[in-house]
């Protein structure tokens, strides 16, 4: 019960606000990294500045650096320093502003990293505040304003941020930076801002104070009535509402009424406050009057009332001002009469200079002409606390008006008496200190309950006390500092850094009266630390006994003897006998029962005592208090012993029964067990084979704490988690592991045979424990310990003995209960298996609640039946019941998602060597709550989940659902084959497995759904990582694989819409820009992936649209799917499913998609190939490319009719050079056979490029045959003669094609003659006809992209040559000569 620090708030991002207001903060660090280099170039221009200690030798270089960074680490830090910072006392709005700059702060509710609410204030405005040129912010106000809804009586409604700059002008704005209002009271610069709101007074003679604003200038103070700026703000702001609903509408707000005093005889001014109204007394009246008038100065019959003024500065160093208080103030219509009479008392005036609502030239001409400011009325100083020397830095007023705290230049905080003018105290060694106050009331509910005799007031505990506390924050020792007031200790100090900010604002809600604040008032805090380096707002609490801290306070002596008391129980070695002597002693001696309390609290907390002393205290403890005379006793008190008392003898008796070990019993048979489920050996057996799966699947590893031993709980941790009421406990809102934990001291040792089930529950019964929370805990330890429960049986028949007799408890199943309706107690037990996520234990727990259900169902029909029948005949049979069914139907929920859990946990042991992390994540666990709210598609998601972790082929789906007949076996091996990294023990498991899960899920997980959700999930993984492009290949042969056309056109289709085509058009204006296949520092940066994934994504891109494309034309002749759940399942809710969202898809429009797959094989083709000068985009017309990318549904304008011969030119070109590249490639591949670049060699096999190359030259309508023709050409140009005899026979104008091989084998000819220049060559030439030779000479065999081609292979070119050349042809003489050359050469 000491002073505590306790942080409310913390900032969001204070870093950004930061650098916003301190830019130079911001530049200093970005530089910093930089800063090297620059003073490297810079040192020929700049070698003055140099550091010349640095040509010393020895000499540290490093040290100016080092000293540069603390620097600008302490300038870092200390920013909030230089910064102008004001907090709404309702702590709903910050302002921190720096020159014109400002930044507002709103609290917002959000969720810590522990998962707790917290608040934080986020930036709610930023920006500039200077209307005129230099002025800068130079105080600031945040004043929340009451509400005058009547259901909100009391309570702020919005706050007014006030600001005032050194140009003069006090400006007002909303919480979202609108200007509201501006006046211009004086010339000067604003030098503080102060604020008054009204307070209920604490005794009738106390001056009831009006509410104001006051204002100081370096030679003047105006105060403003805050009833007039209340209801001004209200009208302004209304007026900011109706102009931004309804335009421009200029009506001006009503004038302020303010008063204006020059401060005269006083040398300068830094800080002011405004006491208000004081009424002396006679005496002091007469001894005024008498230092002012002399000895025959006369005195009027009532006192005057007066306004209290003090500024602190120099000469005086605090100044005292009385303002006479005039008769009656003169009404607002008076104003000009007042002024023209010059009355000597305060101006009352309506402020002049009114800005807002006009438009910029109206705005422009105003702000030339300055409002006219009008004259302060004289004010003398009364008198001072002179001290030439001392110059007063800032003044605080105490929240009851009587004191006031005063800072100087000399590391001095003075506490000033405002009534007297005197200086009480004075604390030293406190520079540049920041002051505030803490008012707190008393508890009338902590006073001593034995003494009452001390009341002021008759009655029997008298009005609260008020107790007032200095808080002083010294930033140079970065300590936070609690004086009790006038001359009290310090009572609290706080180490918390050098850089913070201490802010009070003194004042609460502008608005109020004795009316309204006697309502519901919000929380304020008085005062508030702000720390920048940690980004947190901490307030102070302090206790009120600590105003009574003397030494003869029975409070001080308990606080004494409870920090003695935590002493003791620290020391190092602890002799129990004496300790415990000590212990009853002290908490004896204690007199207030709340600090009794809190002693016997931290006693019961220490671990070290043993149970023992712990119970003997509590009874000493109780024992005293009830020999106490009746009226004196504190009887919560007395209820908490007892409780506590009780709770700690239910421990010591749980124990007890602990460790008396039990024989142990026979384990029990296989068949006793199923007798005792009530389970026929074959269900018997099928759940012993599912649980033995679940065992060898379920291999994940769970945390184990060292200190959770089974069984043994510590007293402190027992008492921490149970609560005592009357007769009854309760368990407290605890995590689960501590729940568990509690439940394992109870239960552990039952469920293991090892003490007594009987015993146990007797005790706790007895103790004030429900059967229903004793039912939670022990099935809280079953579901949790799967793994042990799982590797005995013993297990099982002692929760059915521990459930049976839990059951026949007097207020466990309800008296009223009939089989036909549903019993809660059994209704609790099914909801903890349906939330469990270990599904062994919870279908082991279901069995055994079902069974002891139909043991009491039995036996209460049975007692009907045999009063109905006696003496019958009978057959056995089994009555039936609603919770029976319901049991039945958990049964089946239970074993499917057992099923479906160890299929998930299943895995393939890969020979792959590097897996992307995110398929090594493992999976989380399921339960049927969790599948029951996961949508009809929940299922095969689930499934969907692991076949990607695994990556498992969709052949393997396939197989495990066929996996019928024994003769589908030998697939397998084929499997393998394809895979090729799963072991064969392995993926025999694994078969069986979904075999399994596909028999339990005939609906969910039908083929065509789960490839969908595999196809989802693969596509959403490469959403996520697109640099995995072996995700979308999977992605898309998942969807080839869904046999259903409407189910893949919708799938695909989805796919399209959300992840592919945004991606695919940044691709495509990507190559069209560069005009070539990008680098992958392009790709990167504008499709987010490398150039080798792009090509990837493009070949999958035209493989989506091509499915597209079929699925549309095959759902024509299909009919829809039905879509069934299992009975089991037929309760589930949740999102809709993707297959049933596939099948909303609207159809697309075909020639639409066409149009865009023509796109996607362009861009693949260049990507793939690596062509250059490419753009994809000229290849289209502007028709063309503006239905690019569009709704594949929508019907979009498409070219048609004749192509542009340019066009056709260019698209030409662009085939042409597909196939030289294609051609290229397929050569290259040939060469490289067998070297380590194989990936190449595959790379051309992926799709029949010739034959897409041909679809693309008829879908962009040019001569397919002369494309034909050209990759004929090229195949021969580059030596595949073989390829090249198979491509002839598509081409049709083959006349055409021999003209064109005839040239190419004039090249051939002419390099083996003429370009190697052999004998035999140059013999073979001089043999041919003239006509030959000349021809040849005229090849020019460079062309040739292979030369080294053997002449048998060109002797069968010259064939094929013949053969397609007719003899009226001009060339066909010529042919005939190369025959003959060919057979001479060969």
């Amino acid at each position: 019960m000491a002073c505590a620090l306790v942080p409310f708030c913390s900032f969001q991002d204070l870093e950004s606000a930061r650098d916003f207001l301190c830019s130079h903060l911001r530049q200093g660090g970005a530089g910093a990294t930089g800063g090297v280099k620059e003073s490297s170039c810079g040192k020929a221009a700049n070698w003055e500045d140099d550091d010349w200690g640095a040509w010393e030798e020895g000499g540290d270089v490093q040290e100016p650096e080092e000293e540069e960074e603390s620097a600008s680490k302490i300038q870092a830090s200390s920013w909030l320093q230089d910064c102008v910072v004001s907090l709404s006392p309702t702590n709903d709005l910050m302002v921190i502003a720096r020159e014109q700059k400002a930044v507002f702060f709103v609290p917002k509710w959000k969720h810590s990293e522990k998962g707790k609410e917290e608040m934080q204030y986020a930036v709610g405005w930023s920006g500039s505040l200077n209307v005129e040129e230099g002025e800068c912010v130079s105080s600031t106000l945040c004043i929340p304003l009451a509400s005058q809804k009547r259901s909100s009586t009391g309570r702020p409604d919005w706050t007014c941020i006030v600001v005032g700059f050194t140009s003069g002008y006090v400006r007002f704005y909303t919480e979202n930076g609108v200007l509201l209002l501006a006046q211009l009271l004086n010339e000067d610069p604003v030098l503080q801002l102060k604020c008054r709101t009204y307070d209920i007074p604490r005794h009738p003679g106390v001056t009831e104070q009006n509410e104001e604003m006051s204002i100081l200038y370096p030679s003047a103070v105006v105060t403003i009535d805050g009833f007039s700026l209340f209801q001004s703000l209200r009208a302004c702001r209304n007026q900011v509402a109706r102009a931004t609903a309804s335009g421009n509408e200029n009506v001006q707000p009503p004038p302020l009424t303010y008063k204006k005093w020059g401060l005269q005889d006083v040398d300068t001014i830094v800080d002011h406050v405004s006491i208000g109204i004081m009424t002396l007394s006679p005496f002091d009246q007469m001894k005024t009057a008498s230092n002012i008038g002399g000895y025959h100065a006369a005195i009027k019959n009532s006192p005057p009332a007066m306004s209290q003024y003090i500024t602190v500065g120099s000469n005086p160093f605090a100044g005292f001002f009385y303002a006479l208080e005039g008769s009656s103030q003169p009404l607002l219509s008076h104003v000009a009469l007042a002024v023209a009479s010059k009355l000597t008392s305060a101006l009352f005036n309506a402020a002049s200079g009114w800005l807002g609502w006009k438009h910029k030239q109206e705005e422009e001409s105003i702000q030339k002409q300055k409002p006219k400011v009008e004259p302060a009325t004289p004010l003398a100083v009364r008198f001072g606390i002179p001290d030439s020397r001392r110059h007063g830095e800032r003044i605080c007023l105490s929240p009851c008006n009587s004191l006031a705290a005063v800072t100087d230049d000399f590391g001095r905080v003075l506490l000033l008496d405002v009534a007297r003018g005197l200086a009480i105290r004075m604390w030293k060694g406190y520079r540049d200190a920041q002051v505030g106050w803490i008012q707190i009331v008393e508890d009338l509910h902590e006073r001593e309950s034995e003494k009452m005799d001390f009341s002021p007031v008759g009655s029997s505990q008298g009005p609260s006390r008020v107790a007032q506390f200095l808080v002083i924050y010294a930033p140079r020792r970065g300590i936070l500092e609690v004086w009790s007031t006038q001359q009290g200790p310090r009572v609290g100090a706080f180490n918390v850094g050098k850089h913070c900010r201490l802010l009070y604002p003194g004042y609460k809600i502008m608005g109020l009266n004795s009316i309204t604040s006697k309502g519901w008032q919000p929380q304020t805090y008085q005062i508030c630390l702000v720390d920048p380096v940690s980004g947190t707002v901490k307030t102070v609490h302090v206790p009120f006994h600590l105003a009574l801290s003397d030494k003869k306070s029975e409070r001080a002596k308990d606080m004494h003897l409870v920090k003695k008391l935590a002493a003791l129980l620290k020391a190092k070695t602890l002799n129990l006998d004496v300790i415990e002597a000590e212990v009853k002693e002290l908490i004896l001696d204690i007199k207030y029962p709340a600090t009794k309390k809190q002693a016997l609290e931290s006693i019961l907390a220490n671990v070290r005592l043993p149970l023992s002393s712990l119970t003997t205290i509590t009874q000493t403890l109780m024992d005293t208090l009830r020999n106490q005379e009746g009226e004196c006793v504190d009887e919560g008190l007395l209820l908490f012993c007892a409780n506590k008392l009780k709770l700690l003898q239910l421990h010591e008796s749980v124990n007890k029964i602990n460790c008396v070990s039990m024989p142990l019993e026979m384990v029990p048979s296989d068949n006793d067990l199923a007798k005792l489920l009530r389970l026929d050996e074959k269900a018997f057996t099928r759940l012993q084979m599912l649980l033995e799966n679940y065992k060898v699947q379920d291999t994940q590893l769970s945390v184990h704490f060292a200190e959770d031993k089974d069984g043994v709980l510590p007293v402190k941790t027992f008492l921490e988690h149970l609560e005592c009421e009357k007769d009854t406990v309760d368990v407290k809102k605890l995590e689960e592991r501590e729940y568990v934990a509690l439940g394992s001291f109870f239960f552990w040792k039952c469920l293991h045979g090892k003490s007594s089930t009987e015993e146990m529950c007797h005790i706790l019964v007895s103790a004030g424990f429900s059967p229903q929370q004793l039912l939670s805990l022990l099935l809280s330890v079953w579901l949790s310990k799967e793994k042990d429960i799982l590797h005995g049986t013993q297990t099982i028949c002692c929760l059915h003995a521990a459930l049976s007799l839990l059951s026949k408890m007097t207020t466990a199943v309800d008296e009223s209960w009939d089989s036909q309706s549903v019993s809660p107690w059994w209704q609790q037990m099914r909801t903890a298996c349906v939330q469990s996520e270990n599904n062994g234990a919870a279908l082991l727990s279901a069995h055994v609640g079902h069974s002891v259900t139909a043991q009491i169902t039995d036996s209460i029909a049975e007692k009907k039946f045999s009063q109905i029948t006696l003496g019958a005949d009978t057959d056995p049979w089994e009555a039936l019941s609603l919770d029976t069914e319901y049991w039945k139907l958990l049964l089946k929920q239970l074993e499917d998602c057992l099923i479906l859990q160890t299929l998930l946990h299943s895995k393939v042991s890969k020979k792959r060597s590097q897996v992307p992390s995110v398929q090594t994540e493992p999976l989380g666990k399921l339960s049927v709550k969790k599948l029951l709210q996961g949508g009809k598609g929940g299922i095969a998601d689930s499934v969907a989940k692991w076949v990607f972790k695994q990556d498992l082929s969709p052949l393997l789906l396939r197989l495990g659902w066929k996996k019928e007949s024994e003769e589908e076996l030998p697939e397998t091996g084929s499997i393998l084959v394809v895979e090729g990294e799963e072991d064969q023990a392995g993926l025999e498991s694994i078969l069986e497995l979904l075999h399994l899960a596909y028999q339990q899920f005939p609906c969910s997980l039908e083929l065509d759904v789960l490839h969908a959700h595999c196809c989802w999930e693969y596509v959403v993984q490469w959403n996520k990582y697109p640099e995995e492009a072996h995700f979308l290949t999977r992605s898309i042969d998942h969807l080839r694989c869904i046999d259903n056309a409407h189910v893949q056109h919708g799938i695909a289709l989805m796919m399209w819409n959300t992840f592919i085509v945004k991606r695919l058009s940044a691709a495509t204006y990507l190559m069209d820009k560069v005009g070539k296949a990008p680098k992958d520092r392009l790709c990167r940066r504008d499709v987010g992936m490398s150039d080798s994934a792009m090509t990837s994504f493009l070949g999958c891109c035209s493989d989506l649209l091509q499915t597209l494309m079929e699925a549309d034309i095959r759902s024509d002749e299909m009919q829809l799917p039905v879509l069934d759940t299992e009975d089991a399942w037929a309760s589930v809710e949740g999102q809709i499913s993707l297959v049933e969202l596939a099948l909303e898809q609207k159809h697309i429009h075909y020639p639409l998609v066409e149009h865009q797959s023509v796109l996607c094989t362009v861009l693949y083709g260049i990507m793939k190939f690596s062509l250059k000068s490419v753009k994809p985009l000229s290849l289209f017309d502007s028709k063309g490319k503006n239905a690019f990318f569009k709704d594949l549904t929508s019907i979009q304008l498409l070219p048609s009719g004749e192509v542009d011969p340019a066009l056709l030119s260019l698209r030409h070109q662009f085939l042409t050079k597909l196939l030289t590249a294609l051609v290229q490639a397929q050569s290259s591949s040939r060469k490289n056979k067998g070297s380590p670049e194989e990936a190449v060699i595959l790379s051309v096999k992926d799709r029949d490029w010739p034959a897409l190359t041909v679809d693309l030259a008829q879908r962009l309508q040019v001569n397919e045959d002369a494309i034909r023709r050209h990759y004929v050409c090229e195949l021969y140009n580059y030596g595949l003669d073989h390829l090249g005899e198979e491509a002839i026979l598509q081409v049709h104008d083959k006349e055409v094609l021999a003209s064109q091989l005839l040239v190419l084998t004039g090249q051939r000819l002419a390099y083996a003659l003429l370009h190697t220049q052999t004998k035999e060559g140059m013999e073979l030439l001089a043999r041919l006809p003239p006509t030959l030779c000349t021809w040849l000479k005229a090849m020019d065999p460079q062309d040739l992209q292979n030369v080294e081609v053997p002449i048998a292979t060109t002797a069968k070119l010259v064939d094929k040559v013949i053969e397609h050349l007719p003899e009226n042809h001009g060339q066909y003489s010529v042919a005939l000569n190369l025959i003959e050359a060919v057979e001479a050469m060969s």
